[in-house]
């Protein structure tokens, strides 16, 4: 009965996963296309402080959009592990990805195609190998959790970069370095992935008649929760309002997977009873899919597809002869030219057009 209910959670978690991917990728396009409207109309933009998305609907659709996504993404954590709903959200830089080559004209060329594929095989083999976390089942286990000293050392760290970087490194690097807001939004994400997976427990429990209201841990999780989201919320919006969408998504999920995974490794122990094997096939599923968001977003101005590979194929040929071939084929060149030119021209002229030919080659 218990293995049955647990493939059931699993199920139920793998599904709403990727519904979560699907919103969120989508709210992202959505958002997109409301900041560009808005800065069409010379409002001041978000990445300047100003707030005049509140007022354009696209925006609005985007954050609904990434609402629905999250309270998907809430209800996963519920029934299934961080390590199998967080590699996951690779689907939304896929969804991501196709939908702006159709909406935000950025084409999916053969390199993005390529990587998406690796990502989602990526995606399968974590899956595969993800470690089971340890079993926690009420609020009061979940404070014990919490309180652990690993714990308490790495959510203190997370506050203070995120405030140096907020009030100190932001201001000053915000607008040029991409990494700055990401960084921001990825970090303080692994504290409301915590709070997420206390609030399900909590959920879970109230459904089972227990007095979950009067437990303290529920408010404090709640409120954490708020403050996360509203933060990730205005800095995710600053960084796709300075720079652009293809860059921002692949970058935010792998530091953001990073933070959660490393996250949900000290909270839940996940690590001490994996076998060699599932943590290589963990590492190795990881660097597949940070591999094929990069071929999905590094190339993405390179206009490469299958028509163009015959072409390649035949320049790479006459490339690996070396040198030979192409004096050779410079040679040849010359010797034409030369015939058109008559055959009184000296051997000093020759040699010239020849070197010169070899050059321009």
């Amino acid at each position: 009965m218990s293995q049955t209910r647990g493939r059931y959670d699993f199920c139920i978690g793998l599904v709403l996963a990727m519904s979560s991917s699907i919103f969120i990728g989508g709210s992202f396009i959505l958002k997109k296309k409301g900041l560009l409207r808005l800065a069409r109309k010379g409002s001041m933009r978000a990445g300047q402080g100003g707030h005049a998305y509140l007022k354009e609907w696209l925006w609005w659709a985007g954050l609904l959009s990434m609402g629905a996504g999250e309270v998907a993404n809430f209800a996963a954590y519920a029934f299934a592990p961080a390590t199998l709903v967080t590699p996951l959200g690779a689907l939304s830089v896929l969804v991501s990805a196709i939908l702006s080559s159709f909406f935000l004209n950025e084409k999916l060329n053969l390199h993005g195609k390529i990587g998406c594929l690796l990502s989602i095989l990526g995606s399968t083999v974590m899956v595969i190998h993800a470690p089971q976390e340890e079993e926690v089942e009420t609020l009061d286990e979940m404070s014990h959790k919490l309180g652990d000293p690993g714990f308490v050392v790495f959510a203190t760290l997370v506050v203070i970069v995120s405030l140096i970087l907020i009030c100190v490194v932001g201001p000053r690097h915000g607008q040029t370095n991409i990494l700055v807001y990401i960084t921001i939004c990825s970090v303080i994400g692994a504290l409301s992935v915590s709070c997420v997976k206390g609030l399900g427990i909590a959920i879970k429990e109230l459904f089972a008649g227990k007095p979950v209201l009067k437990h303290p841990l529920s408010w404090i999780l709640l409120l954490s929760l708020t403050v996360c989201v509203s933060t990730q919320i205005n800095y995710l919006n600053r960084a796709l309002d300075i720079f652009n969408t293809s860059i921002v998504t692949p970058i935010y999920y792998v530091i953001f997977t990073t933070s959660v995974l490393t996250c949900s490794a000290i909270l839940f122990k996940e690590w001490q009873h994996m076998a060699a094997d599932d943590i290589i096939g963990t590492f190795s599923g990881f660097l597949t899919i940070i591999v094929g968001i990069f071929l999905l977003h590094a190339f993405k101005d390179v206009n490469f597809t299958l028509a163009n590979l015959p072409l390649s194929l035949r320049k790479d040929g006459r490339a690996a002869n070396g040198t030979l071939l192409s004096t050779y084929d410079s040679f040849n060149d010359n010797e034409e030219s030369s015939a058109c030119l008559g055959e009184m021209q000296s051997t000093e002229s020759l040699s010239a057009r020849r070197n010169g030919s070899l050059s321009a080659f």
